[in-house]
């Protein structure tokens, strides 16, 4: 079996409801949104262990973010989380995905990495609340280029723009193509074990590198193996597979 018949197996059996469900996975909260700033809420608080978000998140009123009010969550105090709420409130009432459009662009090149700068950018003008715990929650802007992986920014557009699977496709307007691997600790190591990348360092570069490297197998949508490399990770699944 070659990678890509490996990988294309692993989206098969993991990119469906079943799989979704196998383990706590931040995504069973937020499908149930269709709303891309509450969708994006959940995406920033998916940090740690996984069963730990999923309780978080399955313990908030999305209906009602006020109603949050005193909430806390590992890096982000309840003066964070109240902020937090305030401002994905505000957030609800522009067009986030018109706001990565028009960041993304550079003539007629796209880099969806300068849209979610864009949108970090955006975000710190609707409060002029500062504190760790929020910077770490929205992330930091950067000059020229990333060096986060932008794991919870990437990972929250995989939701919104892939129109397939578990994905739900909200935003129509950007490509597939253009999205890149959310990358984690998982699918650095899983990536590392199967030759998807040579670069050690969990950064941006890495997650690039991998992307560049899916679009040989998928060049429009790439960045559905994510799932499945995360899944052979988190399952230790690879373990096995590299035993044979």
């Amino acid at each position: 079996m070659n990678l890509k018949e490996l990988l294309d197996n692993e989206y098969k059996a993991f990119s469906n409801e079943q799989g979704l469900n196998l383990a706590a996975d931040p995504l069973q909260i937020a499908r149930t949104l269709k709303n891309p700033a509450l969708m994006l809420a959940c995406a920033l608080f998916s940090y740690g262990n996984a069963k730990a978000i999923v309780k978080f998140l399955g313990s908030l009123n999305f209906d009602n973010l006020s109603a949050n009010k005193g909430k806390i969550y590992r890096f982000q105090n309840s003066s964070d989380c109240d902020e937090i709420f305030k401002i994905i409130l505000k957030l609800s009432e522009v067009d986030i995905e018109d706001i990565i459009i028009n960041g993304a662009k550079n003539g007629k090149e796209f880099y969806i990495e300068n849209g979610i700068n864009a949108l970090i950018k955006k975000i710190y003008e609707l409060s002029s609340y500062r504190s760790a715990g929020l910077e770490f929650y929205f992330g930091k802007s950067f000059e020229k280029s990333p060096k986060s992986p932008l794991k919870r920014y990437n990972m929250w557009l995989r939701w919104l723009v892939r129109t397939s699977d578990i994905d739900l496709g909200l935003f129509r307007r950007i490509s597939r193509g253009e999205l890149i691997l959310p990358l984690d600790t998982h699918t650095h190591k899983v990536s590392l074990a199967l030759g998807l990348c040579k670069r050690s360092q969990y950064d941006f570069k890495a997650a690039k590198e991998i992307t560049e490297r899916l679009k040989e197998f998928d060049s429009d949508d790439p960045i559905k193996y994510d799932f499945a490399l995360y899944r052979l990770g988190q399952s230790g699944k690879i373990k096995e597979l590299l035993k044979k």
